[in-house]
């Protein structure tokens, strides 16, 4: 890995640098090339920087913003008003080159709006979307996308999000050519609203995409598309409600296995075989967002996230910089449409 360098948004989140600056120990701990830029209020991050023992770090250097954009601003706010905000001057430095990638745990409409501003989308591209990776029961990932960064799109929106989640399954994850599915109400190709049923036609049509129809919401994890597709609406609502479920399997599970000694015991004697699978499970894993389709990279971590998975999400900054998957999608979106015209 060639020396890369990452700004953080110091002061995003409900934890601000209480989490950000713990990861960021850790994260140069793990990566010896890494240079990660702190942006935020100075007098709140120096204490925690020495107490991190890293105030004389040679890869780590601080950016004081003076203003902070807080989870309930509205994003119009922080595009007009906080000039010096943490979030803007992460991504400024983005822009400037002085970093590979930005990573917030912050506002996620301010963090769309002022990306979108400031790095500009990919040449071909209409509008960046927020992505993640799931479990499966193959003991891979599936990525999902859009996870609310746009609520309402077109049939040639959901083509895009198609081509940019096939290059991010396969630059990311090692998938050659990536099962791509469209989400819906059913798998005939009778069901569904008119901008999905445009959206599969259009996918059907193009050799670069291995689209392989629609699915439903009972087969998320079942393994059997790499990248599911929807509209923002649509890609929210299932990535909360996934997550609701995973917290009563969770709660239901620790209830049973606490109901009397004899549960206990059979819990402590399971614990060792159930462990790979619930450690697959981990919310933490998955915590990092991008939002891809920008001519940068900018990963959203869990506004609640603790310093564990906030290191997830530099870390998968570090992939896309590695795998440089916004020069990826631009290639690929070249190929679709040199073929289009031929």
């Amino acid at each position: 890995m060639h020396d890369l360098t990452i700004a953080l948004d110091a002061m995003g989140g409900d934890f601000g640098p209480q989490v950000s600056v713990p990861a960021a120990q850790q994260a140069l701990n793990l990566f010896p090339q890494l240079h990660i830029i702190l942006v935020g209020n100075q007098a709140e991050i120096d204490p925690l920087i020495k107490h991190c023992q890293l105030s004389q770090h040679p890869r780590l250097r601080v950016i004081h913003a003076s203003e902070t954009v807080a989870m309930n601003d509205k994003p119009l706010l922080a595009l007009r008003g906080l000039k010096d905000s943490s979030m803007r001057v992460a991504l400024n430095l983005v822009k400037s080159g002085d970093a590979q990638a930005c990573v917030s745990s912050g506002n996620t409409g301010a963090l769309m709006a002022l990306s979108k501003t400031i790095l500009k989308v990919l040449p071909g591209i209409d509008r960046p979307a927020l992505i993640t990776a799931l479990p499966n029961v193959q003991g891979g990932h599936t990525y999902l996308l859009d996870l609310g960064a746009n609520i309402s799109c077109d049939a040639d929106t959901l083509f895009q999000f198609a081509l940019m989640g096939s290059v991010l399954s396969e630059k990311v994850e090692g998938q050659a050519f990536p099962k791509i599915a469209l989400l819906n109400v059913g798998e005939e190709e009778t069901k569904g609203n008119d901008q999905v049923k445009r959206a599969a036609q259009l996918l059907s049509a193009c050799s670069q995409i291995n689209y392989t129809g629609f699915i439903e919401g009972h087969d998320l994890f079942s393994g059997k598309a790499d990248v599911i597709v929807a509209d923002g609406f649509v890609g929210n609502v299932t990535l909360k409600t996934c997550e609701g479920l995973a917290k009563l399997f969770k709660q239901q599970l620790i209830s049973s296995i606490n109901q009397n000694w004899f549960t206990r015991c059979v819990g402590f004697l399971l614990k060792p075989s159930l462990k790979p699978q619930l450690a697959h499970m981990n919310p933490d894993l998955y915590n990092g967002a991008s939002l891809i389709g920008l001519r940068g990279i900018v990963i959203k971590s869990h506004g609640s996230a603790q310093s564990k998975a906030f290191l997830n999400a530099i870390k998968a900054a570090i992939k896309e910089i590695e795998r440089q998957v916004p020069a990826q999608i631009t290639d690929k979106l070249e190929a679709v449409l040199l073929e289009r015209d031929s």
